[in-house]
Parts: structure tokens; C-alpha cells; sequence
């Protein structure tokens, strides 16, 4: 299985690590620490280092309660890092959901979108479709990060989010974007209460019966904490529980800020074969 992007054909037969580069000063995690160009550059410079496989840049909060920024102030924080990471070697994601973001960093060799929004913004389909190779994240959330809690009630989530991302593949696909092209986001987080997180990765791999690669966010999360009581500062350990808990179950990607540990913690499940190529696919296929 392979994940096509703009300048990287990623090989997915082992699972891939997705460095967060947050250029904002107010992230839940690390909100300010890389707000300035030169400081968020640096630690582009530092997770590549660490062995990451993808570098991810935001310049708007989705934390829960996060009001939106103006285009304008998205497009200062994160074009001038962008420029810099595309020259260092490895693929580079853009997380926006505004589409004439999207359209300028895909004009300046952006290999993902990666959009909580699932590409549904007037336009955002087509900006994407337009382009031969980029490829897309799809993330499954409810309302937006200001409303996004109060609409976490659901029958059954995981046939839910399903249910919704295949409702957006086929938007895609409809546009005519190769199905190598597109990975899937339950969005741990968003929208979903501490059960229905953990639902999520208990029955993960009901996912991957749509047939694409899965990319899982657990990295630093509020369910973390009110499952350990451990503050943001003090989730390494659950965070890493929960990523190799997530790859172990089927995912092809994990999206992580703790990139060196995250590293050293899927080559022990290599090294112990817990990891064999192909286990990131749907045992239903």
C-alpha cells in the first residue's frame, strides 16, 4: 500500500511518522513554543533529524473551543515555514481547511492537504482534483473546533465515522482523485468523548474495510489525561501507549509530537516482527 503525494510515493508497508509543526501561539500542547518563522524552521530542521517521515504545518488552532484565524494571518504564519520545509527532503503537509491556502502552498510544491474538514469548504474538492499527484487527509469531525464537544452524541460511532468518510471518498473520487491518493482520519478527539475514542481504537480496523491507509492523532490528547490524570506536559507515556496501540491495529500513519521517541518506539515493534508489511491492511479485503 502506498500513499501518493505531490513529490514522495510513500511506502506504507510499515507505518509512517507525521511530525506536528504548530505555528500558532495558541495550540493546546505547544501553543507559541514555534510561533515565530525562524523557531518553527528550526524544529522542522529537528523532527527530520528525529526521523520523521512527514513534516505537518498548521497555522490555526483545532484545539476544542479554537476560533478561526483570517486567511491572511494563516497564510503569514505557515507560507514562509513551508517554503523552507520543502527543501528538506521528506514530504510536507499543510493543515488548513481555508482552500485558497490550500491552492497557494499546492502552487509551491505542498505534497498533502491535510484538512479536519474532509476538503468539505465551496471549492476545496476541486483545488485538491486539479492537482495530478497531492495527496489528501481526510478527517472525520462534527461541527467545527468551537462546537465540535457539544455535538459528540452518537449510536454507534465507529459505524458513523465510517459512514462519513466514505460519504467524502466519494466526493473525491467522484472528481476524479486516485484512490492512492487519499488517507482517512477517524479524528481522535474531535467531536468524540473519552469512549468514543477508545472505541475508535478498539474497532479500528472496521475502518480500514473502506479500503484506505489510516492516519491516528492520539499524540498529547485530553482523553489521555483523563484517563492517566497526567496534565499535557506528561503524556509521553500515553501517548506513545496509544500510537503503538493504534499501529498495532492497522494504522499506516501516526501523527505525533514526540517524533524521536515515537521512532524508537515502532522499531522495537518492527524489530519483534509485530510490525510485518502488510499488517496496516484490512483483514476483510
Amino acid at each position: 500500500m502506498f500513499w501518493q503525494t505531490a513529490r514522495h510515493r510513500l511506502d506504507l508497508s510499515t507505518p509512517k511518522v507525521m511530525g506536528i509543526v504548530n505555528v500558532t501561539p495558541d495550540s493546546f500542547s505547544d501553543g507559541g513554543a514555534f510561533a515565530s518563522t525562524a523557531a518553527a524552521v528550526e524544529y522542522c530542521r529537528r523532527l527530520v533529524d528525529e526521523g520523521a517521515d512527514i513534516l505537518d504545518i498548521g497555522g490555526e488552532s483545532s484545539r476544542p473551543g479554537a476560533q478561526s484565524v483570517s486567511l491572511e494571518t494563516e497564510r503569514q504564519r505557515v507560507l514562509p515555514v513551508l517554503e523552507v520545509a520543502l527543501t528538506m527532503g521528506c514530504a510536507v503537509s499543510l493543515d488548513t481547511t481555508k482552500p485558497a491556502l490550500m491552492s497557494e502552498a499546492l502552487a509551491m510544491g505542498l505534497d498533502i492537504v491535510n484538512d479536519i474538514n474532509s476538503l468539505s469548504a465551496p471549492g476545496a474538492v476541486e483545488i485538491v482534483a486539479a492537482q495530478p499527484l497531492c495527496g489528501v487527509c481526510l478527517m472525520h469531525m462534527r461541527g467545527n473546533p468551537a462546537s465540535m464537544q457539544s455535538l459528540a452524541v452518537y449510536g454507534d460511532v465507529v459505524i458513523e465515522v465510517r459512514s462519513a468518510l466514505a460519504f467524502r471518498v466519494a466526493a473525491l473520487r467522484a472528481a476524479g482523485v486516485h484512490s492512492e491518493r487519499i488517507v482517512l482520519d477517524p479524528g481522535i478527539g474531535f467531536g468524540k468523548s473519552v469512549e468514543h475514542n477508545l472505541d475508535l481504537l478498539r474497532r479500528q480496523r472496521e475502518l480500514l474495510s473502506l479500503g484506505f491507509p489510516l492516519l491516528t492523532g492520539w499524540s498529547r490528547k485530553s482523553s489521555l489525561g483523563a484517563i492517566t490524570g497526567r496534565d499535557t506536559a506528561g503524556r509521553l507515556a500515553a501517548s506513545l501507549s496509544a500510537a503503538m496501540a493504534s499501529a498495532l491495529n492497522g494504522a499506516s500513519i501516526v501523527r505525533v509530537h514526540d517524533v524521536a521517541a515515537t521512532v524508537d518506539a515502532l522499531k522495537i515493534l518492527l524489530a519483534a516482527g509485530l510490525l510485518a508489511a502488510g499488517s496496516n491492511q484490512s483483514k476483510d479485503k
